[in-house]
């Protein structure tokens, strides 16, 4: 078994190493060759939607693409080039070939002078612009005299593409997985996601399911709301649960983001699976959100959505830096977390709501349970049996005993009281 979980570790990790070289963006030729690397793994539905579409308040951009990116001094040494690290342009750079002073290159250059030898990461979807990301060290060597800038780029009208595996179960009810695929050579703030989901997919569509599985693999943002634009109703309809996955692969604590709510079977899930497994946790707050959980949490979206991570996004010093590469993430951490969020789909698997069949109270006397012993329990049961509660949850609300609440259950099923929630 250990050598078993070993190799899994390893495998994961291997795929992350074979996607890490790729430019991605929320649009373009990169998250198709991801998505394409996946559909190896798992037969994910790839869908393009084109550029101009509405999706609520936003619009698919135009798609971009960049082919050559570097920054020649004069005597035509590349001292930055796209082809040595895709982090060195900024994402959506437009086109550009001039030669330009330093003073003028000077605003184009992104560095930061707290993390001298790291490279960050950019970009500038919404707004035209180009630029380069060097380290803060490079930049302060540049010396005075003429640059050659040159970005070989591409805006044109497109699609937006995303990635989609529905794994049917004996129920149209829905755990919903989502990732992002849209960022370049960063290792735990994106590829740790869509390694651990495909995974997951594996895993789950060797298993018997009650639920069907909903697996998306999206650009973040404007992905989310795309597929929510096309998707909202049956979503609303069906989805039960839902983890938005991201930062998985490092070996810190685990964290957890809640639901707008935080009170979503989705919350509950992930709260006693990781209280049980990684006590030490950590637990932030909907106002600490930033990734796609804005969206499926969104006033008129209210999915029971949450985001499972280890270092959360924005926290670590590595992130959204060249520092979070192949060596911050590891086969233990993927692998940690690959567990991790099987036990908490394997607690849904395994979780049976309960519903009342009756409106208001049931008449207990002419079924025999009318007992008094048993009596503040059993309306108890009964009046939070509303389909949003497992056993767990009963337990919790009614404040008794597993085993007697058990207990009363079966006695309610029997005298067709209550009724398991399909």
């Amino acid at each position: 078994m250990r050598e078993s979980h070993h190799r899994s570790g390893e495998e994961m990790h291997e795929l992350a190493t074979q996607l890490f070289p790729i430019c991605r963006s929320i649009t373009g030729d990169g998250v198709r060759k991801t998505l394409a690397i996946l559909q190896e793994r798992i037969p994910l539905t790839v869908t393009e939607i084109p550029s101009g579409t509405i999706a609520f308040d936003w619009k698919v951009p135009k798609e971009w693409n960049v082919r050559e990116a570097y920054i020649e001094d004069e005597a035509q040494n590349r001292i930055v080039d796209f082809t040595r690290h895709t982090l060195h342009v900024v994402g959506y750079s437009s086109p550009v070939d001039a030669h330009l002073s330093l003073a003028e290159l000077q605003p184009h250059l992104h560095s930061l002078p707290d993390m001298p030898d790291a490279i960050p990461y950019v970009t500038s979807y919404y707004r035209e612009d180009w630029g380069f990301c060097i380290t803060h060290n490079e930049r302060e060597r540049l010396k005075e005299g003429t640059y050659h800038v040159r970005i070989d780029s591409e805006l044109k009208d497109g699609s937006l593409t995303y990635g989609e595996y529905v794994i049917p179960g004996e129920s149209e009810k829905e755990v919903l997985l989502s990732t992002y695929v849209c960022h370049p050579s960063l290792a735990n703030d994106n590829l740790s996601g869509p390694v651990v989901a495909t995974y997951l997919a594996q895993w789950l569509a060797e298993e018997r399911r009650r639920y069907t599985y909903r697996i998306v693999f999206i650009p973040e943002t404007i992905g989310a709301l795309v597929y929510l634009a096309r998707n909202l109703a049956s979503l609303k309809q069906n989805v039960t649960a839902g983890f938005v996955l991201t930062c998985l692969g490092d070996e810190r604590a685990y964290s957890y983001l809640p639901s707008r709510s935080g009170a979503t079977f989705a919350d509950r899930i992930a709260t006693r699976t990781l209280s049980e497994l990684h006590p030490g946790f950590i637990r932030y707050t909907f106002l600490d959100r930033g990734s796609d959980e804005r969206q499926y949490c969104a006033p008129g979206v209210d999915l029971p959505v949450v985001s499972i991570m280890r270092s959360k996004y924005e926290t670590y010093p590595e992130y959204h830096t060249s520092k979070d590469d192949l060596s911050f993430i590891t086969s233990n951490g993927l692998h940690g977390s690959f567990e991790m969020l099987k036990q908490m789909l394997q607690r849904i698997e395994k979780s049976v709501r309960y519903v009342a069949t009756t409106i208001g109270e049931p008449q207990l006397g002419q079924r025999g349970l009318y007992e008094k012993e048993h009596m503040k329990m059993t309306r108890n049961i009964l009046a939070y049996a509303d389909g949003t509660r497992d056993v767990d949850d009963l337990v919790e609300a009614v404040r008794a005993p597993r085993n007697d609440v058990l207990s009363r259950i079966e006695r309610l099923q029997q005298a067709g009281l209550l009724v398991e929630d399909k």
